[in-house]
């Protein structure tokens, strides 16, 4: 990662309570970062924070939902104490109606709240954080998903937002460079997380591996200089990590 103004570099991540927001949490809890955690749940939440403390570090939580722009004052508040941030992870996300509907027949209010979440909410967030992130001439991470591309049947909402989310990652590559900013998506490939789970109510996905299986990813990702990658988007558990363009 890039220098930061503090002593310890500072990180936030949304959607951090549970399956690869928590993975990357605890990567970076072990590598010396300290975390301001964000997700709905405000038991899960602590919870999963009590569990990263262990490592010497500052673990702080503000439960809350990411489309409250309420809540995502909060965190810009949370964060002008520490004066710069390494790290935006923006992984909290919506999957949308399950067993998730064609297309054509999605809920709109449904619809919109996935993209509320999936577009809208990172967007605003940078909007937020971006004074303490061209301090720390940090890095935005924003979570894609292999449905950006794939046009599966059933994933329309969630893949167009993701797609969406895409395009805003490497809008804002382009535009912050001036200020030190970098921005990647990271699509993470198929995992066992609860919301891989409402994909496929009632069936068994014990076959789709851990998000542990992208800390190699990780590891790599966030050792490079976020200048040097940003605008690229990721495959955590490609056998080339870089999708072609």
């Amino acid at each position: 990662m890039s220098a930061s103004a503090v002593a310890r570099p500072f990180a936030v991540v949304t959607g951090a309570s549970r399956g690869l927001g928590l993975t990357i949490s605890r990567y970076l809890a072990g590598e010396g970062y300290d975390l301001l955690l964000t997700a709905r749940g405000a038991e899960t939440l602590e919870r999963s924070a009590g569990d990263l403390r262990i490592y010497g570090g500052a673990i702080e939580v503000e439960p809350g939902d990411v489309t409250d722009p309420e809540h995502r004052r909060t965190l810009r508040d949370r964060v002008a104490v520490h004066g710069a941030l390494s790290l935006l992870v923006n992984n909290a996300s919506e999957l949308g109606p399950s067993p998730l509907p064609p297309l054509a027949q999605i809920p709109l209010p449904e619809l919109e709240r996935v993209y509320r979440v999936n577009v809208v909410a990172p967007v605003a967030l940078v909007q937020e954080l971006l004074p303490f992130l061209e301090r720390a001439h940090g890095e935005i991470v924003n979570i894609s998903s292999d449905a950006a591309i794939g046009g599966y049947a059933g994933w329309g909402g969630y893949g167009a937002s993701k797609a969406a989310l895409d395009l805003v990652t490497r809008t804002l590559a382009h535009e912050l460079a001036d200020r030190g900013i970098g921005a990647v998506s990271v699509d993470p490939g198929d995992l066992r997380t609860s919301m891989h789970q409402a994909a496929f109510p009632g069936e068994d996905i014990s076959d789709r591996p851990l998000p542990d299986v992208t800390l190699p990813f990780w590891a790599w990702l966030l050792h490079q200089d976020p200048r040097a990658v940003s605008g690229h988007r990721f495959q955590a558990q490609a056998e080339r990590w870089e999708l072609p363009a």
